[in-house]
């Protein structure tokens, strides 16, 4: 077992008030650390886990989910909790299962960074350099979310026939890129600020080489049969406003049923920290969306 709850960030403890009842502030939730052996890229690795499960014995419908990637490499090796666990008390109030593993090269997984673009943002220079290849990116992150999906159908709590892929960041991309494979028993995608090569201190509401994203996204909307929702602050640094309508856009070429939802800008903070700040704008979308696809049905 990993040790599972040291002195909480500030944003980690808004995130629980954000994703509670107004004027509450429930208990956070404590996962379950699992180190699961997973076959990743052709490697077996041991992927520390966190498992969170509602009160009782199941089946419960389930969440796999995906966290962003930060530019430094030493937060990426400190990485924690893969999920606000904020978010996660919104998914057990429903009886609602989460799984978020912590994918290779990050946090005690560890191992070299295989979700590395080659996009270079030069010091103090607002234009990027390198060729972006995020398809590799989505690639090995995707490749996390099939593996801990093949463990879930193992597992006798989970309902096999109700799981849903959610992720924030260049998780959220992964999450759209993970629905492209048609995984049995996958009822829905949730793309929380999705996208990569962001560097909001340099370029402020653009990220490096977008049109390559847009590409890719309109690949995979040709692939993708669930539905799926997007979810966007206007004031996102990562993006800006425009670009998640672009890829948004290219996506919806493919003729899926997918929904977007831009959410204002978020006051005191960057957008890119919706989930977990901006509960009181995504609870009402996710809730119907969550109805749409069935995820609590019996």
């Amino acid at each position: 077992m990993l040790p599972l709850r040291p002195s909480l960030p500030p944003l980690l403890l808004a995130a629980l008030l954000a994703a509670g009842p107004a004027g509450a502030a429930a208990p956070l939730p404590v996962p379950d650390t699992q180190v699961l052996h997973l076959a990743i890229d052709g490697r077996t690795l041991d992927v520390p886990t966190q498992v969170f499960r509602p009160e009782g014995a199941g089946p419960f419908p389930l969440v796999i989910f995906s966290h962003g990637r930060s530019a430094d490499r030493a937060v990426r090796a400190r990485l924690q909790y893969p999920v606000p666990l904020g978010h996660v008390a919104y998914w057990l109030r429903q009886g609602v299962a989460v799984v978020a593993p912590i994918r290779p090269g990050y946090g005690t997984t560890g191992g070299p960074d295989r979700e590395n673009s080659g996009a270079r943002w030069p010091s103090g220079g607002n234009v990027c350099t390198g060729l972006a290849d995020y398809a590799t990116v989505a690639q090995h992150a995707a490749a996390a979310v099939r593996a801990v999906h093949g463990w879930a159908l193992q597992q006798p709590w989970v309902r096999r026939d109700r799981i849903l892929l959610e992720g924030q960041s260049v998780g959220g991309m992964a999450t759209i890129a993970a629905a492209a494979d048609r995984l049995p028993g996958v009822v829905g995608a949730v793309n929380f600020s999705g996208g990569a090569g962001g560097k909001p201190d340099a370029a402020p509401g653009h990220s490096c080489q977008p049109q390559v994203l847009t590409g890719l996204y309109r690949q995979w909307g040709t692939r993708v049969r669930v539905p799926t929702l997007w979810l966007y602050a206007e004031n996102d640094l990562y993006w800006g406003p425009d670009l998640p309508r672009q890829w948004f856009g290219a996506f919806r070429e493919g003729g899926d049923g997918a929904q977007f939802f831009a959410a204002p800008a978020l006051e005191g903070t960057d957008g890119h920290n919706l989930l977990r700040v901006g509960g009181r704008h995504w609870r009402d979308p996710l809730q119907a969306f969550t109805a749409k696809v069935g995820l609590l049905a019996p």
